[in-house]
């Protein structure tokens, strides 16, 4: 089992300059890894330095992404749908060169984009056959895609691990599969349980995230029957948190996060890795 710690409670752009001190910290908490958030247009040269660095720290990486509104790979546009097959190959590019060989997050739709009703055939078939070419590209570079699931207000294709693994067999390529969140799988699933338990070995990333988005466990998330469950389909994954805060602005307007959720960053960081950790050895060891 891998720990890891999510940049987005600090950056959307992570580079060496600004943050090496930050991940140096990381490091000495305990945590394996780090998740870099690849955002926007990135430079593959950028990610291949700072690998190298975390390299020399001992931090492992993956990566995550999103979707913007004119890269949306549901769209009816064939323009906008190149536009997203560009996006995410790119941020799998990145994610490769940084040494990621995870890319999760929601890749197969533009995140907070809603028609007024439930996707259609013609949108699940649109974004499957865009993830098909993303996932013959990424297995040239030796990445996985883990398809995150979002909750109904965030997102409308895919809301929860039943519908995720269906597209998961739909796309049909050996290095894709589910990205499961607590946070989200906390308001839409009815047993976290039971959706780790029918989803198995298809999970390829977990994302530890509270309900309120602060500290792991420190609030109403089914930790235990989590845990439980994890270990029982043998996930040997990453176990990476996923946190928000106010430190930026963009991503505190986007996660609607407007009072303090934990003391500070370094303490969410700290005791959810402690958190983690016993959980994880009293369960699964």
């Amino acid at each position: 089992m891998k720990f890891g710690m999510n940049l987005f409670l600090w950056t959307d752009a992570p580079t060496d300059e600004a943050h090496l001190p930050l991940y140096e910290r990381l490091r000495a908490m305990g945590f394996d890894g780090l998740e870099l958030p690849i955002m926007g247009t990135v430079d593959p040269d950028a990610f291949a330095a700072m690998g190298a660095r975390l390299d020399d720290m001992g931090l492992e990486r993956t990566g995550v992404t999103v979707c913007p509104a004119d890269a949306d790979p549901i769209s009816p546009d064939a323009a906008v749908r190149r536009a997203a097959v560009a996006h995410l190959t790119q941020a799998v590019d990145a994610c490769a060169a940084a040494g990621g060989r995870v890319l999760g997050g929601p890749l197969y739709a533009a995140i907070g984009e809603f028609s007024g009703a439930g996707p259609t055939p013609d949108e699940w078939s649109r974004s499957v056959d865009v993830m098909q070419e993303v996932a013959t590209h990424a297995a040239t570079r030796d990445v996985s895609l883990a398809f995150e699931f979002l909750n109904r207000f965030e997102i409308y294709l895919l809301n929860c691990s039943a519908d995720t693994l269906r597209y998961v067999r739909d796309v049909g390529a050996p290095n894709v599969g589910v990205h499961y969140d607590t946070f989200h799988a906390n308001i839409e699933e009815k047993s976290a349980a039971e959706a780790i338990r029918a989803t198995g070995d298809a999970i390829r990333h977990v994302h530890i995230s509270e309900n309120d988005r602060g500290t792991p466990g420190a609030g109403q998330v089914r930790w235990t029957e989590t845990f439980q469950a994890l270990a029982a389909i043998g996930y040997d994954g990453w176990l990476t948190i996923e946190a928000f805060g106010g430190l930026l602005p963009s991503l505190a307007a986007a996660t609607k996060i407007w009072r303090p959720m934990f003391e500070s960053e370094e303490q969410l960081a700290r005791d959810g890795l402690a958190f983690m950790k016993a959980q994880w050895s009293e369960h699964a060891g």
